[in-house]
């Protein structure tokens, strides 16, 4: 049996294509991987909106695919429009697809964070800083206290999937994890994460995650499946 994933990407995201396929890799199960693209280049509050109202066609597109279990792959693009939207979105898209597992990465961040227990997180972001600003305020609306963050001040999405990880491990050294209970490493799924989640882990000593872990994680949970990936850090460890 293969598992089809449907991926919902910014049409110039080219790491979520990469990494969760790379992740879901080290499980003995087969999946294949379908996507469908929204056009978007900067990341800005103008064409993130825009790239959301593409969303029908992308989810008709992967519909006829007859996926298993569809990610909506661009998490600042709901936490940007305010509280609650990866609910709305993800009720919405099921309303199109009742028989498949319906995700988004912001959910999945969100969800991941849950699983690991942690109510006091950092973030390390590639987003300009009012945009952080509002995934930052995002994740406190739904209950977690962010200790410290960092903005990487990248708007070209192109450029973001360029980011190289000493630049991310620099950015999460100088922040204050003393009262942290988790790090994401990156919070994006453009920006390249999983040379670095294991090293992170180890150097800091609290779990670690990342847009793309996170995701993983919820394709796993969402397909009925033990989410449990080796080399992926804690959250994916197995039972805790």
């Amino acid at each position: 049996m293969t598992h089809r994933i449907g991926l919902i990407v910014p049409s110039s995201n080219v790491t979520v294509e990469t990494e969760i396929p790379a992740l879901l890799a080290r499980r003995p199960e087969r999946f294949s991987f379908h996507s469908s693209r929204m056009r978007m280049h900067q990341v800005s509050p103008e064409e993130l909106k825009a790239m959301n109202a593409q969303r029908e066609r992308c989810v008709g597109e992967l519909a006829d695919a007859h996926v298993d279990a569809l990610l909506y792959a661009c998490l600042v693009a709901l936490m940007a429009q305010g509280p609650g939207e990866h609910q709305r979105v993800e009720h919405e898209v099921r309303g199109q697809l009742p028989e498949t597992a319906v995700l988004s990465s912001a959910g999945a961040l969100v969800d991941g964070l849950e699983a690991l227990g942690a109510s006091r997180i950092a973030l390390v972001t590639p987003y300009l800083r009012p945009l952080a600003e509002q995934v930052v305020g995002y994740l406190e609306s739904e209950g977690f206290t962010v200790v410290d963050w960092a903005a990487l001040e990248v708007g070209d999405n192109t450029e973001v999937g360029c980011i190289p990880g000493d630049r991310v491990m620099a950015a999460a050294r100088g922040l204050d994890l003393s009262s942290a209970d988790a790090l994401v490493i990156s919070a994006c799924v453009q920006m390249p994460s999983l040379e670095l989640v294991g090293p992170a882990e180890e150097e800091f000593g609290l779990p670690v995650l990342s847009a793309a872990t996170a995701g993983a994680y919820a394709l796993l949970t969402g397909l009925g499946l033990d989410p449990v990936l080796p080399g992926a850090g804690r959250l994916l460890a197995g039972p805790r």
